[in-house]
């Protein structure tokens, strides 16, 4: 018997095969969407790690100090018996590659610091300590090095791409630093040492105490993890729609296997494992499918976090069985919700229930009032939280709890705008497409709520991204006002960049630098020159009365306003700069785009407390950059690579931008696109249905061409309402992600710009879906038999 019922149940989906391909496609791309995310954040992870492992990071205690650890500070430790190791960590630039520099002494560092396995034989040991040196890297930075005039470099796969380790003299070699960034402490130390308190005035810090890149890019992973769980939603609407329709259209079947026999259990059973072997089935597709996703995406994703945070993650994908795994394990999950109303239905069923198949019944006023309740509730809720809440998970639920309901206050809205637009009908047939419409939409909910949160994730990211691109390219137009920007290797050709530049009558400003503690939060302090170009063109949110000339003297500091927020700090209040060194807050500037924190004071005040520090880096203002771009390669013996003009830093900036954000348009893209098959299965599986309500106008003369026209206007008329309603609630998810969750992923809040026509591009983008997807059950329409539409009639008397 068992036997017997599990192919009465199966030959369902042989005589609707494409039913059959529509719920597999909606569950791979379900799967595809979601298990895609996963496998790039689980690539990402794994990049922390090797990060966090390098040189012991998550592990040691150092010792470091704001103007660097000098060899001395070194040596006087060991003398005293302290285990210490000394480290060199600084960035270069390697024609488009950034590569961070890693110097070590592999004779001293703690077994903990990892590099046994980069120095395993004296002649690899040799050569590291040697001329020219060598520098161990990842295969995917031995590979972006290729050709490159740099030492020798060696293969090692545990490294975190975007590093290179080397010994401290050929770090210092490479960075033009004598200065040790700090010393890296052996767990386990001789008894009866002196006190480091007693021996050095360097501070101790533990890796508790420093930055967690995984912490770090927890906003960015929640929101990839969020959109993935949006697309994976858009998806079930199709799974749903098709395993609705397919458990109505075999309720005679489950009558007649009850009246023979056939247990209730049993049956519920045997359709549980039909989802379940559909659900494995479309899962191993999507694994496939989303592989090959994560893969084109994770170089976007490598670009964004390596622009938004500085974490340099691998833009190789590899397999993990676990999010493998997670990816089956959620698409099962997906599929037992798509089917558990279905089910439930199923085991409610009288023995003796009618046997007239029905799609989707006509939802009752109680129903949507219902409906209607809890969508008012959710967006209250919704509001509450991004009102009132803190923190990323309140942001992102308040986000969640405002798609949900405005997804589920969709149908009684649309049922409401077709109810005011009936008196603009024309004549009966324009009164029959709007009652028409009004009637279908329950039929079509689950496809026009995928439809509404697809063009409402468009257009919340996509004026998002606007704002971005506008606020950040004239935000650069003002930060970048130097017409040339020089890096000059060593401290004798700067000075010659400096000569050569007054010279020529023109203005050079020096960029330099040196790492300090703002209001307790590691930091970079910049010293800047008092010249009208900062008055003029530096973009300042918050400012105290003549605050530039207040940080000139060395009575205020300007602090970015990542710092300002994060640390809750208002203007005039002091901040901690160094021990003892108390500054007052006199401004704040926008640094859109950096995941630090920094801060400018006085030139000269700052190079009172570090003399010590080298100024290579000069922004230059010349009214005739070519002539003194020539004067300084050739007089001051500048390598090209070192010289950049104003117009080409902002290219590479706006590179960088659009990279950025590429990983968060293909999403958009896909979500929509799963959102238009949804509409197109809602839309196929209900064509065959729609014979009753199509035949009485066919039998008062309506042509099969007419009514098939009158098909695509009503579902246009459907998206195009949806995409209005859309238009709303998007802007409401911008604004929660400029306001809110921007502000507590990154630190700075973004202006919100609105861009219209994005929103006409959507709605051109909703018809063409719309009218693709009703295309073919209409042009089955125009072909349909006349005997077919007379059946419709059969049983009438």
């Amino acid at each position: 018997m068992t036997r017997t019922a599990l192919l009465a149940l199966l030959s369902h989906w042989n005589r609707h095969r494409l039913q059959l391909a529509m719920l597999l496609l909606g569950l791979a791309l379900a799967t595809a969407l979601w298990s895609g995310v996963q496998a790039i954040n689980a690539e990402a992870r794994k990049s922390y790690d090797r990060a966090a492992a390098t040189l012991g990071q998550d592990t040691l205690v150092r010792l470091t100090s704001p103007d660097g650890v000098t060899l001395e500070q070194f040596v006087a430790l060991r003398r005293a018996g302290w285990l210490v190791s000394p480290v060199l960590e600084g960035s270069i630039r390697v024609a488009d590659t950034r590569l961070r520099i890693l110097g070590v002494d592999p004779l001293t560092a703690p077994p903990q610091a990892g590099l046994a396995s980069l120095t395993q034989g004296d002649d690899v040991l040799a050569e590291f300590l040697g001329e020219p040196g060598l520098l161990f890297v990842a295969p995917e930075t031995a590979a972006e090095l290729d050709g490159e005039t740099l030492p020798p470099r060696r293969i090692a796969p545990d490294l975190a791409p975007g590093t290179a380790i080397t010994d401290i003299t050929t770090a210092q070699a490479l960075l033009d630093r004598q200065r040790l960034t700090h010393l890296l402490i052996a767990p386990e130390q001789p008894m009866g040492l002196t006190s480091l308190e007693d021996l050095t005035d360097l501070t101790r810090s533990t890796p508790e105490e420093g930055t967690d890149l995984a912490e770090l890019t927890d906003s960015f992973h929640l929101n990839l993890t969020a959109f993935g769980l949006l697309s994976f939603g858009v998806g079930l609407f199709i799974v749903q729609s098709a395993i609705g329709l397919a458990f109505e259209q075999r309720r005679q079947t489950f009558r007649t296997l009850r009246a023979l026999g056939l247990g209730l259990n049993r049956l519920m059973t045997l359709l549980a494992a039909e989802l379940a072997i559909f659900a494995l089935l479309a899962g191993s597709l999507g694994l496939v499918i989303g592989y090959a996703i994560a893969a084109a995406l994770l170089p976007g994703v490598a670009g964004t976090l390596r622009g938004l945070y500085g974490a340099s993650v691998s833009g190789a994908l590899s397999f993990d069985p676990l999010w493998a795994l997670a990816g089956l394990g959620i698409t099962l999950a997906g599929t037992a919700l798509a089917g558990a109303q279905a089910l439930w239905r199923v085991a409610r069923m009288p023995l003796l229930a009618p046997a007239q198949p029905r799609a989707w019944a006509m939802a009752s006023l109680r129903s949507l009032m219902a409906q209607g309740v809890a969508a008012a509730l959710l967006l209250s809720a919704s509001a509450f939280l991004v009102v009132f809440g803190t923190g990323l998970v309140a942001a992102f639920a308040g986000l969640g709890a405002l798609l949900i309901g405005a997804a589920l206050a969709l149908p009684p809205l649309l049922i409401g705008a077709l109810r005011l637009v009936q008196p603009l009908a024309r004549g009966p047939i324009g009164e029959w497409l709007l009652a028409d419409a009004r009637q279908q939409v329950p039929a079509l909910s689950l496809a026009l709520m995928a439809l509404l949160l697809a063009l409402s994730a468009n257009i919340g990211v996509g004026t998002m991204v606007g704002s971005f691109r506008t606020t950040f390219t004239g935000w650069l137009d003002q930060r970048l006002s130097a017409e040339i920007y020089v890096t000059a290797p060593d401290s004798a050709s700067a000075t010659r960049v400096r000569e050569v530049s007054i010279d020529l009558g023109a203005d050079p400003l020096p960029i330099w630098s040196v790492e300090a503690e703002v209001a307790g939060r590691p930091a970079t302090l910049y010293g800047i020159t008092d010249h009208p170009s900062y008055r003029q063109d530096w973009p300042l949110l918050f400012a105290l009365p003549d605050a530039w000339n207040r940080t000139y003297a060395g009575d205020g500091v300007m602090v970015n306003e990542q710092v300002f927020r994060s640390e809750s700090l208002s203007l005039g209040e002091p901040v901690t700069l160094a021990e003892g060194w108390d500054v007052p807050v006199a401004g704040v500037y926008a640094d859109y785009g950096n995941p630090n924190a920094q801060a400018m004071i006085g030139d000269d005040v700052l190079a009172a407390r570090y003399p010590d520090v080298p100024r290579l880096r000069y922004a230059i203002h010349t009214d005739d950059p070519e002539a003194l771009a020539t004067a300084l390669q050739d007089r001051a013996e500048l390598p090209p690579q070192g010289l950049v003009n104003q117009s080409k830093l902002k290219a590479i900036s706006l590179r960088v931008f659009e990279q950025t954000f590429l990983v968060t348009g293909a999403l958009n893209v896909l979500t929509l696109g799963v959102a238009g098959i949804a509409v197109l299965t809602s839309l196929l599986t209900l064509s065959g249905l729609r014979l009753p309500q199509l035949a009485p106008l066919w039998a008062f003369g309506v042509r099969p061409a007419r009514l098939a026209r009158l098909e695509v206007a009503r579902t246009c008329i459907l998206a195009l309402l949806t995409w209005a309603l859309s238009v709303p609630v998007g802007l409401a998810l911008a604004w929660v992600l400029l306001a809110k969750v921007n502000v507590e992923a990154f630190g700075w809040r973004l202006p919100m710009l609105l861009f219209p026509g994005q929103w006409i591009w959507l709605a051109g983008a909703a018809l063409l879906s719309a009218g693709i997807a009703c295309l073919w059950p209409a042009i089955r329409l125009t072909r349909l038999p006349p005997s077919r539409l007379l059946r419709v009639f059969a049983h009438e008397r």
